[in-house]
């Protein structure tokens, strides 16, 4: 209002208004006619609370940017919560990788030991195995050498008895076996 006053004396004070012949406050001067319809424009919006629902609507402007700006504040701490919870969640999964890779590191470590004990252990099975094949072979082969020396043996046996042997003496042979074989079975 001290405002209004304030531009009312100003436009009272002007020299234009001063040069009319009925002065200023009169209805013959079209300056006092403009500050009348200007001042009951205002008063009107005054009266019927234009200011006020004015500044109702920039106040409600206002708490809806405040609003606005709070929700902001929010997202973004919520994001910023969001960013460290997965730049955790990333470390954590690093972490978990590496354990992984040093384990199967580990694994692998241990499985190429354990082939190697395994690779050794075939070896030295089929070394005792090739070994217990020789000695069944120098078994085998002494066997038939003693067979075939005993086979020779009795050939030269026979060859020596049939030409020493006379008639009389293999029946003498043959009788004195057959009493021994007599005496046995009873």
């Amino acid at each position: 209002m001290k405002k209004l006053a304030t531009l009312a004396l100003t436009l009272a004070a002007s020299p234009a208004f001063a040069a009319t012949e009925y002065g200023f406050f009169s209805l013959h001067n079209t300056n006092f006619i403009v500050l009348l319809a200007f001042l009951l424009v205002v008063g009107i919006l005054v009266w019927f609370g234009v200011p006020k629902m004015i500044g109702d609507l920039l106040d409600r402007r206002a708490e809806g940017i405040r609003k606005d700006l709070a929700e902001a504040r929010a997202l973004r701490e919520e994001a910023q919560t969001l960013v460290a919870s997965f730049d955790r969640k990333r470390q954590e999964m690093a972490a978990q990788a590496d354990r992984i890779v040093a384990d199967a590191r580990a694994e692998a470590e241990r499985a190429a030991a354990q082939a190697k004990a395994d690779a050794a252990q075939a070896v030295q099975r089929r070394i005792q195995g090739a070994e217990e094949q020789i000695a069944a072979a120098q078994a085998k082969a002494i066997r038939e050498v003693k067979d075939r020396a005993v086979t020779v043996a009795i050939a030269a046996a026979q060859e020596v008895l049939a030409q020493q042997m006379t008639p009389a003496a293999r029946g003498q042979l043959i009788d004195d076996s057959i009493a021994t074989v007599g005496q046995r079975l009873h």
